[in-house]
């Protein structure tokens, strides 16, 4: 066993790579979903187990696997996987921009209003915590406005105005947020959401829904599924497992077994 350690994300990113080529047989992430992301980039399409330990803020993935919120009881499991041998397989969505570059997501990716309050908190100085988000949501529903989406979902493609687009592999994001609830990583779909105009009271109305998932029964609210998503729309910076990816147009293709979750 070997701690990796680094001083940003993209040097624990890194160090997971450099760890795989140097014939590691597991991977395990101890963090929230930001450190699942960076860790998975390694192990997703691999030869090595994928385990972790949910000692983040928002631990989305983790509740959606299964796994224990007790850190001592997810390594114990982790290492009884590792000695009997015994990984579950479950997918992961790998995503393409632009410009082709790739990158695995095992949660959810926004693009829409969510990403919009992603991209402007992190480009944020003041306040810290918490309240920069509270702020950025304010700011941005200053800004709301429906925009035009391009939605390929298997080769059927749909253009309509939307203010909440998010695609899921896992159910949820931010935290609890249960934005795609019947999304299941192992049956190799993805699940697509948009919202038509809600405005911004029809917005924060459906907002605390999200917690129970039970915002899908709107009328305004539509739920695909599929194996291969391309979303697009002017000025929407996407956000995977809360972490940045970049502008779209985004194309996603859900990968079947990629994962070998050890839990």
């Amino acid at each position: 066993m070997r701690l990796l350690e680094a001083d940003s994300g993209v040097g624990a990113e890194q160090a997971c790579h450099r760890a795989v080529a140097d014939g590691a047989v597991a991977l395990v992430a101890v963090g929230g979903d930001g450190t699942v992301h960076r860790v998975l980039q390694a192990a997703a399409g691999q030869h090595v187990g994928f385990g972790v330990v949910a000692a983040g803020t928002g631990n989305d993935f983790a509740s959606a696997v299964g796994v224990p919120g007790e850190p001592i009881e997810a390594a114990a499991g982790i290492a009884a996987s590792l000695e009997a041998g015994r990984a579950q397989r479950i997918d992961a969505a790998l995503a393409a921009d632009a410009a082709g570059r790739e990158r695995w997501f095992c949660a959810v990716l926004a693009a829409g209003f969510d990403a919009l309050v992603n991209e402007r908190a992190n480009r944020m100085r003041w306040p810290r915590g918490p309240r920069r988000y509270d702020l950025a949501i304010v700011l941005e529903l200053a800004r709301l406005r429906a925009r035009s989406y391009t939605l390929e979902i298997d080769g059927e493609t749909l253009t309509v105005p939307a203010e909440v687009v998010a695609v899921g592999n896992a159910a949820s994001y931010g935290g609890g947020m249960r934005i795609v609830p019947d999304a299941d990583p192992a049956d190799g779909l993805l699940d697509v959401i948009y919202a038509s105009p809600l405005g911004r009271g029809g917005l924060v109305r459906l907002k605390p829904r999200l917690r129970e998932g039970t915002h899908v029964t709107d009328p305004r609210v539509t739920l695909r599924r599929g194996r291969h998503v391309r979303v697009h729309a002017e000025g929407i910076i996407g956000y995977a497992d809360g972490e940045r990816l970049g502008p779209l147009p985004i194309d996603m293709k859900v990968v079947p077994g990629a994962i070998r979750l050890l839990r």
